[in-house]
């Protein structure tokens, strides 16, 4: 996978994060637990697609 693509992933996956958090009505709770989750969920893609997380 190239840079550009992980870099343009890593723009559409915070654009979206951010529409939610802005748009859609949540608990506190829920959204830290949902931000976590899409945090460490990226990051694991990341280590994957430079080859240093093989699942």
């Amino acid at each position: 996978m190239s840079l550009i693509s992980i870099l343009l992933v890593l723009i559409v996956i915070g654009t979206v994060l951010w529409l939610i958090n802005t748009y859609v009505p949540m608990d506190t709770t829920v959204k830290n637990i949902f931000n976590s989750l899409i945090v460490i969920v990226t990051i694991i893609w990341i280590l994957n697609a430079f080859g240093l997380f093989s699942s």
